[in-house]
């Protein structure tokens, strides 16, 4: 059986324990969800290092994560992430920066998400470029992390972000039209909110208009959640706009878009 047909288990308990080794080791990705929180994170970074003869980045980045106050998968994700950009930086190794983001271990990926969006030195512009395949990537951790990693940049340029980001609303990967609409929703989940958003939800009507009638659920399912966040704080703009994809949309995708986008406001 190929390692993309491998068939996640329901609980950690049932993850054998060679398979566990194999994901703490960087040698096979994540089936699940359960295994992608079951991943021992330090371990596996310290694999990595050891194995590219990097070990000295190992200490301030494994006494970053002991000062976290909250340690859960999300924040220690993030930094290591920030922890490999700061050693590569700080020692010239654009090679290793290359290396996680094209690595076989779907986590090592998700950290390379965060050598991207928390770079400084890189744009706006530069960042979503660099980030894109990450937004596409075949395993759904990896996607999910790209839009979270780029959230802060986003949100500190968000202007320029919706531009860029209306035009990939009409990319043919359905996976990167997703990334336009989860990474500027106005409150998002397990992330910081985006108050402009909040306030002024039709900044993101060029985005929202492009995907009324997406085939994808994926992506459908996206834009009802971004609806449903702005109607926490605008629920009229959301009436409206629904109003109007009604009479403009009268197919399946823009209908389900709608009910999901509404479900707040009809409670």
């Amino acid at each position: 059986m190929s390692e993309e047909k491998r068939k996640g288990p329901r609980s950690v308990k049932e993850i054998p324990a060679a398979i566990l080794s194999q994901l703490n080791s960087g040698v096979i990705e994540t089936a699940n969800l359960v295994e992608w929180l079951a991943v021992d994170q330090r371990r596996l970074l310290s694999h990595l290092l050891k194995e590219s003869k990097r070990l000295s980045y190992l200490p301030p980045i494994e006494q970053a994560i002991d000062q976290l106050k909250k340690q859960t998968v999300n924040t220690i994700n993030e930094v290591i992430g920030n922890g490999i950009l700061e050693q590569s930086q700080k020692n010239g190794d654009q090679d290793f920066l290359l290396m996680i983001a094209s690595h076989k271990a779907d986590v090592v990926r998700c950290w390379a998400t965060y050598t991207i969006g928390h770079n400084t030195d890189l744009t706006i512009d530069e960042a979503l470029k660099i980030i894109q395949p990450f937004a596409a990537d075949k395993h759904f951790g990896v996607r999910e992390i790209s839009w979270m990693a780029m959230r802060h940049k986003i949100t500190g340029n968000l202007k320029k972000s919706l531009l860029i980001l209306s035009q990939w609303a009409t990319h043919e990967d359905e996976n990167i039209r997703r990334f336009a609409t989860e990474s500027t929703r106005p409150r998002g989940v397990w992330c910081e909110h985006i108050s402009t958003l909040k306030e002024k939800p039709e900044l993101a009507l060029s985005i929202l208009d492009q995907l009324k009638a997406d085939p994808s659920r994926y992506v459908q399912d996206s834009v009802g959640n971004w609806l449903n966040d702005a109607s926490k704080s605008k629920p009229d703009f959301v009436k409206q706009v629904c109003q109007r994809w009604e009479k403009e949309s009268t197919g399946k995708a823009t209908a389900y878009i709608i009910k999901k986008a509404l479900r707040t406001i009809n409670k």
